[in-house]
């Protein structure tokens, strides 16, 4: 009888602990977890994902105390936040949405869980994929958009909102707030500078973020003085480190400069001490910076790669390939001093990097891949961005924090940004240690995005999915 009853209590107390354990949807072990904002590799801990979300990051002696579905074995593997592209561009027309939208799974591919749409021509798709990815009704990755962009009247853009006075710009707002957008775009093609100074005002009163490119007419001060969340393009950097940028200003608003004669100016007034007080102007007023390289560095060296064999080719729709055509028609133009000058100005805006960095100013990593962007590709496009960002003066450890960290800072999205309980499970599973080797980003194992695992296999079927509906 008291064997019985021991018997029983011992059933008893295992079923006891067994029902106590915590379940979950997945467990990740044995990985290098690397802290991206101290740049500190964490071992000895496993990763607990429910629902989408981190639960607990915990000894790993502990994982006993866990039922789980699944169980992923990092070992040897460096873990990181998924990767974020701040700047890319869905767009051409009604008639490229299927292409647009095959880039979803692309970004996936590649270890990119989020894009920020910076505007083009077809909102209304991004929203709707916005809202079913969110939804999880739909495999990409998660998007913020802008929708349509300000503009001027008669801008070179299609799909603007064009505005021409103080009213047209509320009306444009109430429209975006209508689409629920996650951010406002604007640029400077036709739209004045003092209508431009109050599209920001206006749009940061409804508490938006606004990215823009800027009016040669106004200083990198008047910008931030108006409240301007992120300049997109590292050109704009250029000249704000001028040590005559309110000469410069003037006289384009004069009509006076312009052109060839614009950039040459600007380099040749360009001072360090005049650039670092500009910088730290714009951190102290929390601007950010999107440099953008990647276009840049291609456009600047077509006439040594003009990529018209690439590989890569093969995911990117015949539809947007064909945007490509006005940007390439125009580089192969230049004769040898005009390609010699496009060398020399994107060198010397390049200088700007590190001097951004170091006045505190927030980098963003995006690329301007999508619509009209030759060779920009989404999704491996990224991967090269985070490479010259390094090549011109960041730390790998900087390159991460510019995509995983400063992205969702940017946005005010808290649930982001690190590995630690609470936050989204959008995780990337690498071989080899980016840290040492910022290429490192590419070796990728597993992508994990939403808590769903996609595994080396997966990413490769997704890729030739994409090959296939071309």
């Amino acid at each position: 009888m008291k064997k019985l009853i021991l018997s029983m209590l011992f059933l008893f107390t295992c079923a006891s602990v067994f029902s106590q354990k915590k379940e979950v949807d997945l467990i990740i072990k044995s990985a290098n977890i690397i802290d991206v904002k101290t740049g500190e590799i964490i071992t000895g801990k496993a990763i607990a994902i429910k629902g989408g979300t981190i639960i607990n990051v915990f000894n790993e002696k502990q994982i006993s105390g866990y039922k789980s579905k699944q169980i992923l074995d990092g070992k040897g593997k460096y873990l990181i936040p998924g990767l974020w592209d701040m700047h890319m561009h869905f767009g051409g027309g009604d008639s490229l949405i299927n292409e647009n939208k095959n880039l979803l799974p692309l970004f996936l591919a590649y270890g990119i869980t989020t894009v920020r749409d910076a505007a083009a021509d077809i909102s209304p798709s991004v929203l709707q994929w916005r809202d079913q990815i969110a939804a999880g009704k739909l495999l990409g990755p998660r998007i913020f958009t802008s929708g349509p962009k300000l503009e001027g009247y008669k801008s070179v853009w299609k799909g603007d909102i064009e505005v021409g006075n103080t009213k047209e710009i509320e009306l444009a707002l109430d429209s975006l707030q209508k689409m629920h957008v996650d951010f406002v775009k604007i640029t400077d093609n036709t739209l004045k500078p003092d209508l431009f100074l109050e599209a920001i005002r206006l749009a940061r009163k409804r508490g938006y973020k606004v990215s823009a490119h800027i009016p040669s007419a106004l200083t990198m001060e008047q910008i931030a003085d108006a409240g301007l969340s992120s300049v997109e393009h590292l050109g704009y950097a250029l000249k704000a480190g001028s040590k005559v940028e309110k000469e410069i200003s003037d006289e384009v608003a004069a009509g006076t400069l312009r052109g060839k004669a614009f950039n040459q100016k600007v380099m040749q007034t360009f001072d360090e001490t005049a650039a670092l007080a500009a910088y730290r102007n714009m951190a102290k007023h929390g601007m950010y910076l999107t440099p953008t390289l990647s276009l840049n560095y291609i456009l600047t060296y077509f006439e040594k790669d003009n990529h018209k064999n690439d590989s890569y080719l093969q995911y990117i729709g015949k539809g947007l390939q064909k945007t490509y055509e006005g940007r390439v028609k125009r580089v192969e133009q230049d004769d040898a001093e005009a390609i010699a000058f496009r060398h020399e100005l994107f060198e010397k805006t390049v200088t700007t990097l590190p001097l951004l960095q170091k006045a505190g100013v927030k980098i963003l990593a995006g690329t301007d891949a999508g619509y009209l962007n030759s060779y920009a590709y989404p999704g491996i496009g990224l991967h090269t961005e985070l490479e010259l960002l390094v090549k011109y003066g960041l730390t790998p450890l900087q390159a991460l924090q510019a995509s995983v960290v400063n992205s969702p800072e940017f946005l005010g999205k808290k649930e982001y940004g690190s590995i630690a309980s609470g936050k989204k499970a959008d995780i990337l599973l690498l071989d080899e240690n980016p840290l040492k080797n910022i290429s490192a980003t590419q070796k990728i194992f597993t992508v994990i995005t939403a808590g769903k695992v996609l595994n080396r296999s997966t990413l490769n079927s997704m890729l030739e999915e994409v090959k296939n509906s071309q």
